[in-house]
């Protein structure tokens, strides 16, 4: 396959022109780290956008940071450390998964990344204020910019968020990026059982405590990380006398689901981060991984019922709303029992994020669409890529 690898904007739009002109299909990545998520792309060619790597405009006072696409996750996080900031959308790594690095900007904006703290502060589309791309057409756009309040309207950029390349490259982005907090503590109570412990998690949310993770690890996930015992975890960030506090009065609140122990900021730190990068589930690498998005108190009912029928470890964050599956090599069937699973237990999404490439092909990676949705899909790929050359398959089997 060949490779072009564009130094410029200019540069890239010239062989997305020419690419759309010989309706040559093309395959699109930065470092390529998320070569395994979605289904494996139709490509006669390859666009390698490693050159547009580097940060272009930092305001710390302004809270705003813009960067080249295939700048790297954490080169981002490096420099908003020195601020005593941070993305707070908090962007997984693929590093455990796949075995590759932590990623870029541009991926992270495209696969609309969020980490345990997206039920305080949202997924990356959530924090996005502009970006810089090119068509499928080859055309050069911009929206968004600097600043919040700029959008009327439609909001493209982040209406690019979770497209996978499949309608543009994106080859700059603009986020705005927020103050870190001084002092990390998590709450953790031991030996719950699934059901029992989101319904403590799910208590804790619903407290004035402002939680900013809530993860349930059952046995074998707490186990990968050293623990004897199933463990819950809330975590609490801010100032130190108010996260003392917050932790005292969720203690009390929690207290018949057991004894509060208490994991100060560099203990917290690394368990959120496993956490964060599904560590341990991901480290049998012959193993498929599901990511399931449900109402939270359906978390243990979607595992329950997708136990009942094959072997499968877990891992839940956001309160239960986010369910990660390990299962063993059996991806086709699994994929039924699982979706099945999920429209039983009041629906939701399903995504197949984990597996080898003959497998990604035969399998829907991503939640099967109604057909409205569906449809309006299509023509929206139409009109940023009229000739079907960018990622083309990545997503469904027929864009």
């Amino acid at each position: 396959m060949n490779t072009v690898c564009p130094r410029d904007a200019a540069e890239l739009a010239a062989c997305v022109a020419e690419a759309g002109a010989q309706r040559m299909p093309l395959g699109v990545t930065g470092l390529a780290t998320k070569t395994g998520l979605g289904r494996p792309v139709k490509a006669a060619a390859h666009l390698d956008l490693s050159a547009f790597n580097g940060v272009t405009f930092y305001e710390p006072q302004e809270l705003v940071l813009s960067a080249l696409a295939a700048t790297r996750i954490e080169t981002i996080e490096r420099l908003l450390a020195e601020y005593d900031q941070e993305l707070a959308f908090e962007p997984m790594s693929f590093a455990a998964i796949y075995g590759t690095g932590a990623g870029t900007l541009g991926g992270c904006l495209m696969a609309n990344l969020s980490g345990p703290r997206r039920i305080k502060a949202g997924a990356a589309r959530d924090h996005i204020l502009g970006v810089k791309a090119v068509s499928g057409r080859g055309e050069i756009f911009k929206a968004g910019g600097r600043v919040v309040k700029n959008v009327t309207g439609y909001d493209l950029s982040r209406g690019l968020a979770g497209s996978f390349g499949t309608l543009a490259i994106v080859t700059e982005v603009t986020f705005k990026v927020l103050p870190r907090a001084p002092s990390t503590v998590t709450l953790v109570l031991q030996d719950l059982a699934p059901q029992r412990a989101i319904s403590a998690l799910c208590s804790a949310m619903g407290a004035p405590a402002d939680v900013s993770g809530a993860a349930h690890l059952p046995l074998f996930a707490a186990r990968a990380l050293g623990f004897d015992h199933a463990i819950t975890a809330l975590r609490l960030e801010g100032i130190p006398p108010s996260v003392t506090e917050r932790f005292d009065r969720l203690a009390a609140r929690l207290v018949d689901f057991g004894r509060a122990e208490r994991f100060e900021t560099p203990d917290s730190a690394v368990l959120w981060r496993a956490i964060r990068d599904v560590i341990p589930l991901a480290t049998e690498a012959q193993r498929i991984i599901w990511k399931i998005s449900v109402a939270p108190t359906n978390g243990p009912k979607v595992v329950e019922a997708v136990q009942r029928e094959i072997f499968a470890e877990c891992l839940f964050d956001w309160s239960g709303g986010l369910v990660w599956l390990a299962i063993e090599p059996c991806a086709d069937a699994a994929e039924k029992v699982i979706r099945r699973a999920v429209a039983q237990n009041g629906g939701g999404h399903a995504t197949l994020l984990r597996a080898p490439a003959d497998v990604r092909a035969r399998v829907p990676v991503f939640q099967p669409q109604p057909p409205v949705l569906a449809e309006l899909a299509r023509r929206l790929k139409h009109e940023f890529d009229p000739y079907g050359i960018l990622e083309p398959g990545r997503m469904a089997a027929e864009v």
